[in-house]
């Protein structure tokens, strides 16, 4: 199938690579004119396993081994060429926590603009793949197409949404071996269209296939990324409780998750959620739920006990260590592991507060260094914040360090250059207390 994707930022990228993986001819339209050059040239744009591979060996011909499936633009014409068309476009927040759609109803028109030359003889699916509240695709979206390519939805253009639910760090993985798919139509053929695009991937039995309208569609992202920032945010309010009551929090949650009404995953305390999806979604819900006239007190609640986590760890470090003029070492930067995203990470909440207290920070991460540096360096942290070149790095000389991303490589670190050997974990990486002279968890 003939597809093209508007936007090339975390989702844009992921789902064009996979598709092309999956042998769908996949166009890129992009307005940056250094990610089109950069994906052309077969190079990931953004940080994520297994991203880097896939475009390498689809985008562009003259590599030995490019199958050309991928290529990227600037010109949005060459949506005409295609059958299908995806929105991945940004949808920032306002300071009420509310969303700014100028992207969505900008690429929206340029996308409406260039099918009003398509042939009128082939129908065009857009497919919104970007989270938004419910009533955005069909009253917001819809009507654009319909002005600016002078065909009315449902008599040459279709209308569906298609939400994403990709975890930075496995993007492709979740992309390629989904637990589902979901998809609200506007029409019989519009669904129709999406069950041959994802084809492939419904033919694993673990996939399922959810078929609703268009605002259940819109809905299910939302509630699906509430559901777990609430379990993560009640998790760590057990956890907090444990620790006050001097119990271990993840042997109580273990057994906890052993309910097959509750499983085991998301059951692991500590410095709490972050990333571009649970705090803006969240934010959202909680927003656009005002606005409909519901208070979501439980959403705040989840929220307030998210945000206290960072304050929690740097108290509890503070109990060990005299922070004013001390040097602490953060390990971890991203705000998970697989990922160079720092969007709203707890490890930059973590430093506020260190900083705040008067302590100097010292900050190793794998790969989320450059962008702090370009992001929050010289504006967040006043160009007082250290980055070090390795964690051994980073603990030298430190009077405490805090663990804030549980990387793989932090399970096996050495302490022995630390002037003080006190480390509060807000992870539970694998770590020998033995060596140290105080371990605390955040929550444990």
């Amino acid at each position: 199938m003939h597809v093209s994707i508007i936007g090339s930022g975390y989702v844009g990228t992921t789902i064009a690579a996979c598709l092309a993986d999956l042998g769908h001819e996949v166009v890129n339209v992009e307005i940056d004119e250094a990610i089109v050059e950069t994906i052309n040239a077969g190079e990931a744009p953004i940080h994520e396993s297994g991203l880097a591979e896939r475009i390498a060996e689809h985008a562009g011909s003259d590599g030995p081994n490019a199958s050309g499936n991928l290529r990227a633009t600037t010109d949005y014409a060459d949506v005409r060429e295609t059958d299908v068309t995806f929105l991945c476009l940004p949808t920032p927040q306002d300071e009420d926590g509310s969303l700014d759609l100028a992207p969505m109803r900008a690429g929206s028109e340029s996308l409406g603009r260039a099918l009003a030359e398509k042939p009128d003889e082939n129908d065009h699916l857009v497919v919104v793949k970007s989270t938004v509240l419910p009533g955005t695709t069909e009253d917001v979206v819809g009507p654009i197409l319909e002005r600016e390519s002078g065909t009315a939805i449902g008599e040459g253009i279709d209308l569906a949404m298609n939400p994403e639910f990709l975890r930075m760090g496995t993007a492709v993985h979740d992309f390629l071996e989904p637990d589902k798919i979901v998809v609200g139509a506007t029409s019989d053929a519009a669904a129709a269209t999406l069950r041959d695009l994802y084809a492939p991937v419904l033919e694993r039995e673990e996939t399922d296939l959810v078929e609703t309208d268009v605002r259940e569609a819109e809905l299910i992202k939302y509630a699906n990324n509430a559901f777990l920032a609430s379990k993560v945010s009640l998790v760590n309010e057990l956890g907090n409780i444990a620790k006050e009551y001097g119990a271990d929090a993840y042997e109580v949650l273990e057994a906890v998750g052993l309910d097959d009404r509750i499983s085991a995953r998301f059951m692991r305390s500590g410095l709490g959620w972050g990333g571009s999806c649970f705090p803006k979604d969240v934010a959202a819900l909680r927003a656009g739920a005002r606005e409909q006239g519901y208070d979501p007190s439980l959403l705040d609640a989840v929220v307030s006990v998210n945000d206290e986590q960072p304050t929690r760890l740097v108290s509890l470090l503070a109990d060990h260590v005299s922070l004013d003029s001390a040097r602490i070492a953060v390990l971890g930067l991203s705000f998970k592991p697989g990922t160079d995203d720092i969007r709203k990470s707890r490890a930059l909440d973590v430093i506020d507060e260190l900083q705040t207290r008067g302590a100097s920070v010292v900050a190793y991460d794998p790969v989320a260094m450059d962008n702090v540096r370009e992001e929050y360096g010289e504006t967040r942290f006043n160009g007082t914040l250290e980055f070090a070149s390795s964690p051994d790095d980073a603990l030298s000389g430190a009077d405490g360090a805090v663990v804030a991303t549980d990387w793989p490589e932090f399970d096996d670190l050495s302490f022995d250059g630390m002037a003080q050997r006190v480390v509060v974990d807000g992870r539970r990486i694998e770590i020998d207390e033995r060596a140290l002279e105080v371990y605390e968890g955040v929550t444990w």
